[in-house]
């Protein structure tokens, strides 16, 4: 099959899949609607029905969405800055980082809320300055970023957890971090993920052409008059900020950065300029399956997506892993 026509029908099919997945969302529950009911309700006539999942359900599928995006574009970015395809948010303690500061801010400064993801980000700068740090040793070995980012990633959980249990579970916004639980999130939420979402994922747009240069060698690439330096850390940036404002939300996700840029590549190639838009797609898409799957498994209860996540992505890392050991673990 001709590679535009591939990437057009990824693109397409991709885009279609989220319609529908978004009508099934809506629909999981104990209120069920037609979609010419809940086109009717939104935009013609009132119904009681489509208001109470408009209040109740909307936000959480939107937050899922727009999360699932950005947490996926930062996993592309990430892999673009360190040439690791196991490179991810979750994984190298960027969201447990971010996490961390957001849960502190949550607990004892909830009157700046809204500014959370800016302090989530300079959390998650400093897991990312830790991991960059600890891994250094005459160069940055690419499986040792992993391995420290494993550690540090499983150091500010523990921390988390132990603030969780140690406060009784009294917060539940913390709560609400802690455990990546998107339940009872609302439209304001969605507004504040929304602002810094939107600005991160176009920046990143900007960035697209830096992170197919970075994929050639770096003395190439300062042949051709390009600060490397300054890219990976602009990118990086980014990256991490991308990652922050949805784990000051949503929680720290894990595999998400990691398994949706794996399977953008093999769906529309490594040319950033369409993975990258593609992997918002495809990022849409795959939490919000995650979260849909976690809320039909055991009704009426719920399985947290992340949970879901780290189900599917554990496997799926462990392949990865062996896949690349004689590349990467050098």
């Amino acid at each position: 099959m001709n590679s535009k026509r591939k990437i057009l029908i990824s693109f397409i099919i991709t885009t279609l899949a989220i319609f529908i997945l978004f009508l099934i969302a809506v629909n999981t529950g104990s209120l069920k609607i037609t979609p010419l009911q809940l086109f009717k309700g939104l935009f013609i006539e009132y119904n009681q029905n489509v208001a109470t999942i408009y209040d109740l359900r909307f936000p959480r599928i939107f937050i899922a969405m727009i999360g699932g995006s950005a947490i996926s574009v930062s996993g592309v970015l990430l892999q673009a800055v360190m040439k690791n395809p196991l490179s991810d948010p979750g994984i190298i303690g960027i969201s447990s980082g971010a996490s961390l500061m957001a849960i502190l801010i949550t607990a004892f400064f909830p009157s700046l809320y809204f500014f959370t993801p800016l302090f989530a980000f300079i959390g998650g700068v400093i897991a990312f300055l830790l991991v960059y740090s600890l891994s250094w040793k005459g160069g940055l070995s690419p499986l040792r970023i992993i391995l420290v980012g494993v550690a540090v990633n499983a150091m500010f959980t523990g921390i988390m957890s132990a603030f969780n249990s140690g406060t009784g579970n009294n917060f539940s916004g913390v709560a609400s971090i802690v455990n990546a639980n998107i339940t009872m999130k609302t439209w304001s939420d969605f507004e504040t993920l929304l602002i810094y979402g939107v600005i991160g994922l176009i920046a990143s747009m900007f960035l697209v052409g830096q992170c197919n240069l970075l994929s050639l060698e770096d003395k190439t690439v300062r042949s051709l008059g390009v600060n490397v330096t300054r890219s990976r850390i602009i990118i990086s940036v980014i990256a991490v900020l991308l990652a922050s404002i949805s784990t000051a939300i949503i929680g720290p996700i894990s595999f998400l950065g990691l398994i949706v840029p794996h399977i953008a590549r093999i769906l529309v190639g490594s040319n950033h300029k369409i993975l990258v838009p593609y992997s918002m797609l495809l990022g849409a898409f795959t939490f919000l399956l995650a979260d849909t799957i976690g809320r039909t498994v055991v009704p009426p209860y719920e399985i947290s997506a992340s949970v879901i996540m780290s189900v599917i992505g554990g496997p799926f890392f462990i392949i990865l892993l062996r896949r690349s050991r004689q590349n990467y673990a050098k």
